[in-house]
């Protein structure tokens, strides 16, 4: 039933075994994850049918070891591979035949005391090896044998405490890794020199990353720099490094010597206050530059972008910082010649002066959430991308005519842009403000428009807005997200419906027609009940219905001193003349006579008929009906049921079978 099965996630379900059979038919698999269960030993059985496998998770297990051989030889297509756990202490020699490429290799070792040599040399390529390791001596014997197989090596949780024992780690000089990653890393100031060392000779060293690691040290490194060397390293990453003593952290004049062909480097989230003048001009090559959520105020950031600063930069990235002087910020960076992407978001500047200085060549301004009150002739003209979202902007009416790309999400906006001052727009991005309807000719006016995307506003379902948006083929190609992501809201529409579905009534459109329609509708309505109560007698049965639910209330039997009759006759004034003259005679005259309850002789005058019907009814013994069956009308079915289903007596018209007839009679009532 699971043989086309493409993924199969078990992780977190405490599992200790696995029968051997387990995955014998799922040859189409290609995730298999177990990770963070309870096996203790790992069985090549499991995988051996598994041809098709491409990523396999067995990390966070409890088994110390891959046992003699490799589990994994039958699994051709692996891709990725992640194992290990906190006991895992071993890896022998053939525990990886079998696997020849790998995009990923995830191996957990805090605890891994024991690496036998050869046992990771039989994978020829490693796209990206991470290994999350404390001691220094296994991970030197792992980097042995993969000095030419791993393009990107990632190094966790590891300590380079001291000078003498960085010496084991020279075999990495001669790795052909492209990319060199330390993550969660303590480094000092003796081990510093000695990795900048090993990693300037490394021959194909292109980009060097550290994350999330801490530096005990001010900076004192003490090193030289060998000619012809580092010449392939060109990117340089630094986040979130934590300097305890930061504060008394050296100008790096000892690293100067590496910075000429460094051609990005990204320093994030790591209290930089300063860019010391001397290694920004260094910086020759650089074409990028990220100081992101640092502590860059005004007079710092001109300092460190003197003149003869980052001459061929490109790219910078000032978001986050302590920036509160939009004109000053403009001046400190006009020097810059081939500038053409600032981003400067995230800054408190509250104020935007009138006009400003700018690099001459800049193509991109990102000034979004920076608290600036409105938009004003310092936006530089030569933009095409400008980004002023989360401003609480209230319009936006500058004359930008190079911009293709303008957004301004997060602000509080009524109406569209004017098209006429930014001629050029192809993309624009208005989400998330007060808009409640555009026109078919505002967005005509946009003739080059390739992308709007104008969701999340408060958009009211007008006839005309709606006319628009069902008709125009067109915005199903230039607005983002349509119609899934536009929501409108309309008195008689449902609130917070999607526009795409929203269809107004005539009500909407035709207020005061469909009004006069549904008043005639009332009308004619009224007139049909009335005229269906009356030929089905409503009246009559409401007004039974109502002596019914007082009779309910009333106790079902009177008590015996109210019984005042023998019988209540109930008749119509056809039968009066036998009822009055034949029945009456017959019984009150009989011995011993029997009391008779007439309405013309014994109804209470003034009170209504039916109370009266009630009264006499529950003051009598019996009730006589003299009637016929079938003159009875239909609305009577209750009487018309009983005239059914039980015994009655019916006057004969022999002479001879009154007598009998009198007789029965006599007795039902005494009965």
């Amino acid at each position: 039933q699971a043989v086309n099965l493409r993924a199969l996630l078990l992780q977190s379900n405490e599992i200790s075994s696995i029968d051997e059979d387990s995955f014998q038919s799922l040859e189409k698999l290609e995730l298999l994850d177990l990770s963070n269960n309870s096996l203790a030993h790992l069985s090549p059985v499991w995988f051996g049918h598994l041809f098709s496998l491409q990523h396999l998770h067995l990390q966070g297990n409890s088994y110390g070891d891959l046992g003699q051989s490799s589990p994994f030889s039958r699994l051709r297509n692996l891709s990725s591979l992640h194992l290990g756990n906190p006991q895992f202490s071993v890896i022998r020699q053939g525990n990886f035949e079998g696997i020849e490429f790998l995009h990923k290799l995830w191996i957990d070792g805090s605890n891994l005391s024991q690496y036998e040599q050869g046992s990771l040399k039989s994978i020829k390529e490693i796209n990206h090896m991470i290994i999350n390791i404390r001691s220094i001596n296994t991970f030197s014997e792992i980097v042995r044998d993969l000095v030419h197989s791993v393009a990107w090596l990632e190094v966790r949780r590891i300590a380079f405490s001291s000078a003498a024992e960085m010496q084991v780690l020279r075999v990495m000089s001669s790795s052909f890794a492209k990319k060199i990653s330390f993550r969660q890393t303590l480094l000092t100031d003796a081990t510093v020199p000695e990795i900048v060392s090993i990693l300037e000779d490394m021959p194909k060293l292109v980009e060097l990353e550290l994350v999330d690691c801490r530096l005990l040290g001010t900076g004192q490194w003490k090193m030289e720099f060998q000619a012809k060397k580092s010449q392939t390293l060109r990117v340089f990453t630094i986040k979130k490094l934590s300097i305890e003593e930061f504060y008394l952290f050296t100008d790096l004049q000892a690293v100067e010597g590496l910075l000429s062909l460094f051609r990005r480097v990204t320093v994030q989230n790591t209290k930089v206050f300063l860019v010391p003048c001397k290694i920004s001009q260094h910086l020759r090559s650089l074409i990028y530059l990220d100081l992101s959520a640092n502590l860059l105020g005004d007079l710092s950031l001109e300092h460190s972008a003197c003149q003869g600063a980052w001459p061929s930069l490109q790219t910078l990235n000032l978001s986050q910082n302590s920036l509160s002087d939009l004109e000053m910020t403009a001046k400190s960076l006009s020097h810059l010649g081939n500038l053409s992407v600032l981003d400067i978001s995230q800054n408190n500047f509250g104020e935007i002066p009138d006009e400003c200085k700018w690099p001459k060549d800049l193509k991109y301004l990102n000034l979004s959430s920076t608290q600036i009150p409105k938009v004003t002739h310092c936006i530089p003209q030569s933009l095409e991308v400008l980004d002023v979202s989360g401003n609480n902007l209230k319009e936006f009416g500058l004359q930008l005519s190079s911009l293709k790309e303008l957004y301004l999400t997060r602000n509080q906006l009524k109406t569209l842009p004017g098209a006429a001052p930014i001629p050029n727009l192809v993309s624009l991005s208005v989400r998330r403000n007060k808009l409640n309807s555009f026109s078919k000719e505002e967005f005509e006016s946009f003739g080059r428009m390739e992308l709007l995307d104008a969701s999340d506003n408060n958009f009211i379902c007008s006839c005309e807005f709606l006319s628009f948006v069902h008709h125009e083929a067109r915005l199903a190609q230039v607005l983002v997200g349509w119609p899934d992501r536009y929501v409108c809201d309309s008195p008689l529409a449902v609130r917070g419906a999607q526009v795409g579905a929203v269809h107004l009534s005539l009500m909407e459109c035709h207020r005061s027609l469909v009004v006069s329609l549904i008043c005639v509708l009332v009308f004619l309505v009224i007139l049909l009940l009335v005229a269906v109560g009356y030929k089905y007698h409503m009246v009559w049965y409401l007004r039974m219905t109502w002596a019914w639910l007082q009779a309910k209330r009333k106790p079902k039997r009177a008590p015996p001193k109210d019984v005042c009759y023998d019988a209540f006759v109930s008749y119509s004034e056809n039968d009066s003349e036998w009822v009055e003259n034949t029945m009456v005679r017959e019984l009150e005259q009989a011995c011993p006579p029997f009391r008779l309850c007439l309405h013309k002789r014994d109804f209470v005058p003034g009170k209504w008929i039916v109370d009266n019907i009630i009264d006499s009814i529950e003051k009598s013994r019996k009730t006589l009906f003299p009637i016929q069956s079938k003159a009875i009308p239909k609305r009577f079915c209750k009487l018309r049921k009983i005239m059914n289903t039980k015994t009655y007596l019916e006057w004969p018209l022999e002479e001879e079978q009154q007598q009998m007839f009198w007789y029965n009679l006599k007795i039902a009532l005494r009965s």
